[in-house]
């Protein structure tokens, strides 16, 4: 059965007040569910830095680990030139293994340097860590507070909530595809949440610009949907009785 304007705009104005209602419990919230949020993301945030220098740690100890075999390698070969150097028959024999000696000691100034560097990291490394895992604590304690309150608000409003949801779902049905796409997108972009609104005392009650007296009139015919020309915003109806029309002299 196909609804009247008049049907769609109580139709429609029954979910703007459902929803308004909701919009209330939100308030009540205040801020907490996007502190939630927030302190969320930063925990996130925090962990994901941790995990990383210790990622960072790790190398950098593999990397020690590397330059020390290589720094025992070196030192093998050292001892393993000098008993040679014992046995020359001549001096280029003897230059060219002294030559192998000083690469070997070369690599193993190369490598301590290295691992100095590398452990010098890994305590920056460290420091970061302490410093994070301070901010990450104080972050924790935050949002177990700010959970704790947010538990407490939802708890009082949850039922009141849910009965709301479960009304909306129902009047939603009653109200055109179409109709409700055009509804959801101007409260979507309203601040105050308002899509369906009524004139009060000749202005927008959303944007509280004026609504000229044919505008009004056409407004209470019913006979087609009515925006305002200056938010966009439904008009539902006109509040209060119309002023009669002037009357001539007798």
């Amino acid at each position: 059965m196909e609804l009247t304007i008049a049907q769609k705009l109580e139709a429609l104005l029954k979910l703007q007040q459902i929803d308004s209602q909701l919009d209330e419990i939100k308030k009540i919230r205040g801020d907490l569910p996007e502190e939630v949020r927030d302190l969320e993301d930063d925990i996130a945030g925090f962990e994901t830095r941790i995990n990383k220098f210790n990622n960072d740690i790790q190398s950098l100890e593999d990397e020690i680990d590397r330059n020390k075999t290589t720094k025992k390698d070196a030192e093998k070969l050292i001892n393993k030139y000098k008993d040679q150097q014992m046995n020359v028959r001549n001096n280029r024999e003897y230059d060219a293994i002294s030559k192998e000696i000083e690469l070997q000691t070369l690599e193993i100034e190369l490598a301590d340097k290295k691992i100095n560097e590398a452990t010098f990291k890994i305590r920056s490394k460290q420091e970061e860590i302490k410093a994070t895992q301070g901010a990450l604590d104080e972050r924790k304690a935050d949002l177990k507070a700010k959970m704790q309150e947010l538990d407490q608000i939802t708890a009082e409003s949850e039922e009141d909530e849910k009965k709301l949801i479960t009304e909306r779902d129902q009047q939603a049905t009653h109200i055109e595809e179409r109709l409700l796409k055009s509804y959801n997108k101007i409260r979507n972009n309203a601040l105050n949440g308002l899509a369906v609104v009524m004139v009060k005392r000749g202005a927008c009650g959303g944007c509280f610009n004026v609504v000229p007296p044919q505008r009004q009139a056409d407004i209470r015919d019913k006979k087609k949907i009515i925006v305002c020309e200056h938010c966009g915003r439904v008009f539902a109806d006109v509040e209060g009785v119309p002023e009669p029309a002037p009357t001539g002299r007798r």
